[in-house]
């Protein structure tokens, strides 16, 4: 059992590679057609994400984003439930830990920013208890819900935040008042996006890595997710273990709220997430959710997003083309499972016609 589990992973490893090579191949083409040159672009692309201490922070406060958003999709995925309303969550978590700073801001700074993480947590994992309740005792599709979700919390935060709880200041056209200093997280490379949040992203990734990979509840939530039923009758809080999971990944959205508004933005806006959600689950998807995977393939994802930046401004290059790499690789790793079927059909039946042949020849011998 444990070498055929070793041979899929190796089959999809190596499945992996060979997208990411075909998407970067494909999208040096479109650079050749439109007059770019690609080891100029993928150089600059390259530069732009590791090329100074500047350039890594920020593609380290990217990848960490990535890496928890990914995360959260992967535990409500293990607990049978897929999230989409990851986005909403995350707003609404940033939300909350703003006006927290805003409105607590005379008390001391460290319990501020308790108050804060405590909010985006419980404000977060809270809209996501709502489709999973809905999902568990009404069967309703939580798929459908969280999209539904996901509209709203958006269409509210615009609305407050350019509303009653715009900024007083003239000079800040949109969104809140700005954080104070003293509650921002602190640089850790200046310069760049970088800042002390990233410590306690990483420790959040290390305790979801480990209860997901190291304790019975994450075993518990894993054969939830992988048979419902089964863990029903085999005595299972089937129910508590999928709406557990599912706030646990709406909370760890609503950190990622507070760590984007007390690290690199300041306040709290329209354009809070540019859909950065919606980048972590696929890098969640495409890596089986997998911790160790995603926690590898953010990094990836964030040296190319970084750097499409920089490869517009120094090459010319638009940074569409990351979205267009991007979107290969999942398009390649989306069919491979229909490829690997496939594949083993043909040869199921290549082996079935042997055996057939050498039975008819040894039928024909003996008469």
């Amino acid at each position: 059992m444990n070498t055929l589990k070793e041979k899929v992973n190796v089959r999809y490893i190596g499945t992996l590679v060979a997208s990411i090579v075909i998407a970067l191949v494909i999208g040096a083409v479109l650079m050749l057609l439109t007059g770019f040159s690609p080891a100029e672009a993928y150089g600059a692309m390259i530069e732009g994400s590791v090329g100074n201490a500047r350039f890594i922070g920020n593609t380290l406060e990217r990848a960490m984003m990535l890496c928890l958003l990914g995360l959260a999709t992967a535990i409500g995925a293990k607990g049978g439930l897929f999230n989409v309303g990851g986005e909403g969550q995350l707003f609404f978590g940033a939300l909350a830990a703003t006006m927290i700073g805003l409105w607590c801001s005379g008390l001391p700074s460290i319990l501020v920013l308790i108050l804060a993480f405590v909010s985006a947590v419980i404000v977060g994992g809270f809209y996501a208890w709502i489709p999973a309740i809905l999902k568990v005792k009404l069967n309703v599709s939580e798929v459908i819900t969280t999209i539904m979700l996901n509209t709203v919390a958006i269409k509210v935060c615009t609305y407050l935040v350019n509303g009653p709880w715009n900024a007083s200041s003239p000079s800040i056209p949109k969104g809140t008042d700005y954080l104070p200093d003293t509650l921002r997280f602190g640089k850790l490379i200046q310069g760049s996006n970088l800042t002390s949040g990233f410590i306690g992203g990483a420790v959040i990734a290390f305790l979801i890595w480990y209860v997901m990979k190291m304790t019975s509840t994450g075993l518990q939530i894993k054969v939830t997710g992988e048979n419902e039923r089964f863990a029903r009758f085999a005595g299972l809080p089937s129910g508590r273990l999928m709406i557990g999971s599912m706030v646990a990944s709406g909370a760890i959205c609503g950190f990622v709220g507070m760590f984007l508004i007390y690290g690199s933005q300041g306040h709290m806006t329209e354009a809070v997430s540019n859909e950065f959600y919606f980048d972590g689950m696929l890098v969640a998807m495409i890596m089986n959710y997998n911790p160790i995977g995603i926690i590898i393939m953010s990094f990836f994802f964030a040296i190319m997003s970084t750097g499409a930046a920089y490869m517009d401004m120094m090459v010319g290059v638009s940074t569409q083309i990351y979205d267009i790499i991007f979107s290969i690789i999942i398009f390649l790793m989306a069919a491979q499972n229909g490829i690997t079927i496939w594949m083993e059909k043909r040869k199921v039946q290549k082996i079935a016609r042997k055996e057939l042949k050498a039975n008819v020849g040894s039928d024909t011998g003996t008469v």
